[in-house]
């Protein structure tokens, strides 16, 4: 399977303190590709690394022929690379439909694009005058997840997308995910439970201080789950 995003040996700071070391990590494309790890073992800093939100001293993000890490963060969204933080980040004051509206201008996508993205989140289309600080939790994560593919991504980045969310709001989350991958989207995923990552995973990356210390496919995890406690603590 041919990559679609390729992290080549990326070293990244905060100040002095030293993030990321000697950092790899291969997307193929059409895949999930799950990172795990403890709190503070640099799985956002990763994510923040391919969207130019923090700088990368040495090494490489290749995007095809293009390496992002030399690019202005404002430019990489038109580079076909979506981001949903952790925590959304939504204009709380805006709509829904003005919060889309951002997302399309990212890239000079129109309405065609907005009518996909609302076929993926129809409860959306219910809300679009609302303003978007009234939805629920996991209306939010929705809108998130449509405003960044108002971009028409070829990689999607998402950081702990069913954080707080009920289970039935989190079975949707995982459904657009496994819907994105059908239709060709490569996904990074940043999750902290484990019972949100089996069902949709393609590999699971084990991230530990800063470093990609193993990759292993899902099948492998569900079968040898001692490797879930011996990165990320947990059972």
């Amino acid at each position: 399977m041919a990559d679609a995003l390729s992290v080549n040996q990326i070293n990244c700071f905060y100040g002095d303190v030293q993030v990321l070391r000697d950092f790899d990590l291969t997307l193929r494309k059409g895949e999930v590709l799950c990172l795990l790890g403890r709190n503070g073992a640099g799985k956002t800093t990763m994510l923040k690394a391919i969207m130019g939100l923090v700088p990368v001293r040495s090494g490489t993000i290749m995007l095809g022929e293009t390496d992002l890490a030399r690019l202005a963060a404002h430019d990489i969204p038109r580079k076909g690379v979506a981001y949903v933080p952790q925590g959304r980040r939504l204009f709380s004051e805006l709509s829904v439909a003005e919060n889309l509206d951002i997302g399309l201008m990212a890239r000079a996508k129109g309405v065609s694009t907005r009518e996909a993205v609302l076929e993926l989140f129809p409860v959306l289309r219910e809300r679009l005058r609302q303003r978007s600080g009234t939805l629920s939790g996991g209306e939010q994560q929705m809108l998130a997840m449509a405003r960044a593919l108002c971009v028409e991504p070829e990689v999607l980045l998402l950081d702990e997308p069913t954080e707080g969310l009920m289970p039935s709001m989190i079975a949707r989350i995982r459904e657009a995910v496994a819907e994105l991958r059908s239709r060709g989207v490569s996904t990074i995923l940043v999750e902290q439970r484990v019972d949100a990552v089996l069902p949709i995973a393609d590999r699971v990356a084990f991230i530990e201080n800063g470093v990609n210390r193993d990759v292993v496919g899902v099948e492998k995890l569900r079968a040898d789950p001692a490797l879930v406690h011996h990165y990320v603590g947990v059972g």
